[in-house]
């Protein structure tokens, strides 16, 4: 499973932090490393520089073996949140997708 991490103009993401993101991710989705190909993340701040509640936002593409990609967004107050929220709603989808495929 590859995973690419994206970043808007907004945002620089520190190569410790790419790092931490990328094994969290790959922590998180081990059990569908088989069905997943690719991971892309997108990282990005709406507002800019401005301070603002729930601006941090996190898009997370899954390509899949043989389907159709799956997309979840989530958005938070900051990015590690972010990331966490849309991990938890790529789960649930790929529970919902592959359970769907193991069960016909």
């Amino acid at each position: 499973m590859t995973i690419q991490i994206n970043s808007d103009n907004n945002l620089t993401i520190h190569e410790e932090f790419r790092t931490q993101l990328q094994s969290q991710i790959s922590e998180e989705l081990r059990r569908f490393s088989d069905h997943i190909t690719r991971l892309e993340v997108h990282l990005s701040d709406e507002n800019g520089h401005k301070d603002a509640l729930n601006d941090k936002r996190c898009m997370v593409e899954a390509r899949l073996q043989g389907m159709k990609p799956i997309a979840v967004t989530n958005i938070a107050n900051n990015h590690e949140q972010a990331v966490e929220g849309a991990i938890e709603k790529l789960k649930t989808t790929l529970d919902s997708k592959i359970g769907r495929l193991n069960n016909n």
